[in-house]
């Protein structure tokens, strides 16, 4: 799966884009560098039930924000991406482009 479409499934389950995590990680101080990653899957899960594979997926936007790797962009593989940038406004957003 790409690192994309964790993030659009985990719209899906909880209605939160990626942006709105960020919002509520730095209403909450979890957006410092000094946050510890442990920190914010304790909060996705406890608030969100997400799983931690899918809330490693948002410590990595409220960390680094949308840029990726070029790892896998315009690979042929599962985990293959469009692009380094992520779309962290929504799928809805991402259709309406």
């Amino acid at each position: 799966m790409s690192f994309q479409a964790y993030l659009d499934n985990i719209e899906e389950k909880t209605g939160k884009t990626p942006n709105d995590f960020i919002k509520l990680a730095k209403e909450k101080g979890l957006d410092t560098p000094e946050t510890k990653a442990g920190q914010i899957v304790e909060w996705l899960k406890n608030d969100f039930r997400l799983g931690r594979g899918h809330a490693m997926a948002i410590v990595y936007v409220i960390k680094n924000g949308a840029k990726i790797g070029d790892k896998h962009v315009g690979s042929k593989g599962v985990h293959r991406d469009e692009s380094n940038t992520l779309n962290l406004e929504g799928k809805k957003e991402k259709t309406n482009k």
